[in-house]
């Protein structure tokens, strides 16, 4: 998978993590696990790709503007 691929998904689960009712616990609970696993391997694809990063807020703010560019790119 590309780095742009593994941001999209990432991207889309802390957007559709942040658009689940606190009510609903399980999947909140099995979005976030997906969401952490995809922040993982964003994280590992920003190191082989030599993207710098100070911690994982700064990665989760890159994966997003990766997507923004990507999308501006293609409109």
């Amino acid at each position: 998978m590309t780095l742009i691929e593994v941001a999209r998904i990432y991207t889309d689960l802390v957007n559709a993590e942040n658009q689940i009712p606190e009510s609903e616990s399980v999947a909140k609970d099995e979005v976030n696990a997906l969401r952490t696993k995809y922040h993982q391997l964003l994280m590992d694809k920003m190191r082989e790709e030599g993207i710098q990063f100070s911690d994982r807020f700064d990665a989760m703010n890159k994966a997003f503007e990766l997507v923004k560019n990507e999308d501006s790119i293609r409109s």
